[in-house]
């Protein structure tokens, strides 16, 4: 049977502080916040809706509750598949409750409203594993429609519908794939009940922290509140590093297996460990008792393998090589601070030919994925605390020494990071001279400049952007566009331009542990040295790029509570170079480019397609018509290797691999998706290419034309110099 609670039940369940809906499953949830939580909470509202702390602090009145509450409705069911509209009808109570709760600590609706979100998975789960036993009609014209972001809640009609088809385009996806029935059944069961048993593992802290953010998030898009162990997450990932033993990890099933060997890490050095390996125990020192991880969270695991520098753990594992009832096995480890340098900044050197007599240029390319910064390695003033700004400054310094014609950063999909990193970052191109203007609540603008007047890298310089450019990645690239530094290249970026602090809670109660978290809220707004705003409007590139995603669609204007575009006055600052004069050459060389570049034109189709099929918002569930579709892109892509071949450019390492395989990520082989994570790297980037040529397009011009470089780059004394 579909276990339903009746309705009566439910109401009383959602209107009594102390009633919780009764489930095996949901026993071990509490029913309320913990004293600490209760703690945090008035901290928080203390911060942000009765303090000056914040950029704009929002009131906690009716109107922000009902806000809170949605947004935590839509937090744990954000396709709006699981609660329904009676469910919703009834949570009202609670909605009108939540400022009063935040502001006392007594978070008990939180915990009512996550213990009918189990208990409806449960019910789904159960109804989705019961479609299984029949196999799919796939003649039909049916359609799944998956964007649900607009639609209102539905009945549990509705959902049973829903998820009919759910199911169905799960399973057509495996069939397509060329599983049989039972593999299909088999691998989908497991699915859906992999989903309802991390649901049930969801902790009382897990319930507080979304329900935190869901208050954050309605003071403004970039506030966030982090537990103690999110809080040393994003630390870690800030500053590149981490104390433990230098493996990256995944659960599959119930256990925790070994992604990658971090290189240069405790594990890689000692070469016992292998990506595949299954992670069974954990203990402490070497003689502490090994614990039994199996069935464990992640996150728990993480927390027992992590340590401080020069402390020992020891690891209870099962060989990949030898599957899961092969022989255990111990390996002791000396816990060491690991450097994350997937994340720093890379630098390779591309050769773009030159065209009608004119010279081969080689450009430098930097990517930097993020500006990371280990604030604490600063404050201690350690000489090789991670930068992002020490790390490219080694990289132009190679650049320099091996006479390069010009340097492309490649920002995309950099979402900013450290503020300092970011003025310190421009402070490599520029002589001193202001960097970006900050705005804090009470109106008064702080100038933050560049006061180191060395220049690593004088000569021909591009900035490529994307959707994906945010934050400090916009100050970067409108400093640069402002001063005429250099090209900005690509697509207009995501239009985040307010800035972030990070609060630790535990500074008010003086706590001697981290008990309270922390949090990141907006304090500032930044402005461009010309005074414009990057907020919603972004960085917008001196030559663009198609647009890959729509503004609509990603970005800071798709949220509703974003602070809104405006500008302040301009603060002087030096011009380097006035691109307007060349860009129409650089144009009209770059599209005459792009007609006789095979990768450019195949991206541009890639992005029409992508953007036509997202519009559609649906997709077919006629196997005929998939599975047509499936061969136009498998035939795509094999044409488009074998031109490739033809015409001597790199393969794509991944165009066999290309397929859907109907897997989500857990379900795949660990191993063979961390190597095709690899390959990926490494597919043709026709992006990054026509950038270079563009800058090297601007070298060649300039050297050639000296009216013209006189008039572009007005205080450059010789060629190559665009900084002088």
């Amino acid at each position: 049977m579909n276990y339903r609670v009746p309705a009566f039940l439910l109401a009383f369940a959602l209107t009594a502080p102390a009633a919780l809906l009764a489930r095996a499953d949901t026993s071990a949830l509490p029913s309320a916040a913990t004293l600490d939580q209760a703690t945090t909470s008035k901290l928080v509202y203390g911060l942000l809706s009765d303090s000056r702390y914040a950029y704009r602090p929002r009131p906690l009145d009716a109107a922000t509750s009902q806000d809170v509450f949605k947004r935590y409705l839509e937090s744990l069911d954000s396709g709006k598949q699981f609660f329904t509209r009676e469910d919703v009808e009834r949570f009202a109570p609670l909605a009108e409750r939540t400022g009063a709760a935040i502001r006392s600590g007594e978070l008990d609706p939180a915990f009512q409203v996550f213990a009918v979100y189990r208990q409806r998975v449960s019910e789904r789960v159960a109804y989705a594993r019961r479609l299984l036993r029949q196999e799919p009609d796939f003649t039909s014209n049916e359609r799944f429609d998956y964007d649900r972001k607009d639609v209102p809640w539905a009945t549990s009609a509705e959902l049973d519908e829903l998820w009919r088809k759910s199911v169905k385009n799960d399973w057509l996806r495996l069939r397509l794939a060329g599983k049989p029935a039972a593999d299909i059944r088999k691998t989908l069961d497991k699915r859906y009940a992999t989903l309802l048993k991390s649901v049930n593992e969801v902790k009382g802290e897990d319930v507080f922290s979304f329900f935190m953010n869901a208050y954050t998030r309605a003071v403004d898009p970039h506030t966030d509140y982090f537990t103690p162990r999110t809080a040393e997450n994003f630390n870690q990932a800030m500053s590149l590093s981490l104390e433990g033993i230098g493996a990256q990890l995944q659960r599959q099933d119930d256990v925790v297996v070994i992604r990658e060997i971090i290189a240069g890490g405790p594990a890689s050095v000692d070469g016992t460990l292998k990506p595949g390996d299954r992670i069974v125990g954990v203990g402490q020192g070497r003689s502490g008792p090994v614990e039994d991880v199996i069935g464990w969270r992640i996150d728990d695991v993480v927390a027992k393998i992590r340590g401080a520098k020069d402390t020992q753990v020891r690891l209870e594992f099962i060989p990949a090589a030898e599957g899961l009832d092969g022989k255990h096995r111990m390996v002791t480890l000396t816990r060491q601070k690991v450097r994350l340098a997937e994340q720093a900044a890379k630098g390779e050197t591309m050769t773009i030919p030159g065209a009608a007599g004119e010279p081969a240029r080689r450009i430098g390319v930097v990517k930097l994925p993020t500006f990371y910064q280990d604030f604490e390695g600063r404050r201690r003033n350690a000489s090789d605390y991670a930068s992002a700004t020490r790390d490219v400054a080694r990289l132009l310094a190679g650049f320099k020494a091996d006479k390069l014609d010009g340097v492309v950063l490649d920002l995309r999909n950099n979402g900013g990071g450290s503020l300092d990193e970011a003025i310190e970052l421009t402070g490599l191109f520029i002589e001193q001279g202001p960097v970006v203007q900050v705005r804090e609540s009470g109106g008064r603008v702080t100038v933050n400049s560049d006061r180191n007047p060395a220049v690593a890298w004088d000569g021909p310089l591009a900035v490529l952007i994307n959707r994906g450019s945010a934050s400090a990645s916009e100050i970067f690239a409108g400093a640069i566009q402002d001063y005429g530094r250099g090209l900005v290249i690509g697509e207009t970026t995501f239009g985040k331009g307010t800035v972030q602090n990070v609060v630790p809670l535990d500074r008010w109660p003086a706590s001697e542990k981290e008990r309270f978290g922390q949090v990141k809220l907006t304090i500032a707004q930044f402005f461009r040295v010309s005074g414009s705003s990057t907020q919603h409007k972004g960085v917008v590139p001196d030559l663009a790029f198609p647009a890959s995603v729509d503004a609509s669609e990603f970005g800071e204007s798709t949220y509703d509570n974003a602070l809104p575009w405006t500008r302040i006055a301009a603060v002087p600052h030096t011009q380097y170079g006035n691109f307007a004069p060349i860009l129409p050459k650089l144009e009209t060389r770059h599209a005459a480019r792009i007609r006789g570049d095979r990768e450019f034109q195949w991206w541009e189709e890639d992005v029409q397609q992508f953007r036509t099929e997202a519009e559609k918002k649906y997709v077919s569930l006629n196997e005929a018509e998939r599975r047509a579709e499936r061969d136009r892109q498998d035939a795509q892509r094999k044409q488009r290797q074998e031109v490739r071949r033809q015409l001597g450019l790199p393969l794509d390492p991944l165009a066999d691999d290309g397929s859907d395989d109907g897997l989500t990520g857990n379900e795949r082989d660990i191993v063979k998706d961390a190597a095709r994570e690899k390959a990926a790297e490494k597919r043709p980037d026709p992006l990054l290419k026509e950038s270079a040529s563009i800058l090297a397009d601007a070298v060649n011009l300039l050297e050639k034309d000296r009216p013209l470089s006189a008039q572009v780059l007005p205080q450059s004394t010789g060629p190559g110099r665009w900084a002088d």
